[in-house]
């Protein structure tokens, strides 16, 4: 009798990882704004676990340039393709909907637009302009894309005033042919070189679980801080479709606070290390020197 195959049964989700589903009048003022002026934000394109905590209390981040990524790293939910042209009126319709929400801390990010000269950067440039202008004490972190190693783009892009400016190196060395594809190890570093020397607050994450050592983690740090880097955000990667990479372990937050101790002991003036954070979970308090 021919023998059955094993199932594989995927990871199970530990209960540190629950979320509260997105409720409360704030949530659904917040979500009516963003569907008023047609806008595209990372917490739905990006399936992130706080959009009920950040919504419920007024704050969303914003996802500029449409929402068609001309990359396709493999952790990420926001679809990839060929995008459309982009709109100009764009940075005036965020500019408004930051002042009606009373945004004080206001993230702004974007998919890659790589088929574009200068990435985005005159866009990325008029919508930080335009939230300045209409929201003169509201602060901003611009989550800006790799640039392909085109610095005057990058110097346009991050030229405006914003007050912070990330990028995300996201994983280790070792994976990224894997997780990021289209991407390059040292040419982020570089970029986030450029950012600290340009005068600006500079800003990266590393999502953990995808397989990476602790020894790698640690030089990721020792890297990051070689290159200026001020703020530092660990979170637990989890798979948004099955066509996505596999969660290959759930970190317990013991292990995010080890590597907060860490990270701080390297010299990082900042730092959040959990399962659940992202880029810009509590992002206002990113802002202070």
């Amino acid at each position: 009798m021919k023998q059955k195959k094993p199932l594989i049964t995927p990871i199970q989700r530990p209960d540190w990882l629950r979320v509260k589903l997105p409720i409360g009048k704030h949530y659904t003022a917040v979500r009516d704004i963003v569907d008023r002026y047609k806008l595209h934000t990372i917490c739905t394109s990006g399936n992130c676990p706080n959009m009920g905590e950040c919504w419920g209390a007024g704050t969303a981040t914003f996802m500029i340039l449409g929402n068609i990524c001309t990359r396709s790293c493999a952790f990420c939910a926001v679809a990839t393709g060929r995008p459309t042209t982009y709109d100009e009126e764009e940075p005036k319709r965020v500019a408004e909907a930051i002042h009606l929400m009373g945004v004080k801390h206001a993230v702004i990010t974007s998919v890659n637009r790589d088929e574009l000269k200068d990435c985005g950067a005159e866009i990325w440039h008029q919508t930080v302009v335009a939230i300045k202008a209409l929201n003169p004490t509201t602060t901003i972190e611009t989550l800006i894309p790799d640039v392909k190693a085109i610095w005057w783009a990058l110097e346009r892009m991050i030229s405006a005033g914003q007050d912070v400016v990330s990028h995300n190196i996201e994983t280790v060395e070792r994976l990224y042919k894997t997780v990021r594809p289209q991407a390059k190890y040292a040419r982020s570093l570089e970029q986030l070189r450029r950012i600290k020397a340009y005068g600006k607050r500079s800003k990266s994450g590393i999502m953990l679980g995808l397989g990476e050592t602790d020894g790698e983690v640690y030089q990721v740090m020792d890297d990051l801080r070689e290159h200026g880097l001020d703020v530092l955000t660990l979170g637990q990667y989890l798979q948004p479709t099955k066509q996505h990479l596999e969660v290959a372990a759930f970190i317990h937050p013991d292990k995010f606070a080890h590597f907060k101790e860490e990270a701080l002991k390297r010299g990082f003036s900042y730092v959040e290390s959990g399962p659940l954070v992202r880029s810009s979970y509590h992002a206002e308090r990113h802002v202070q020197k």
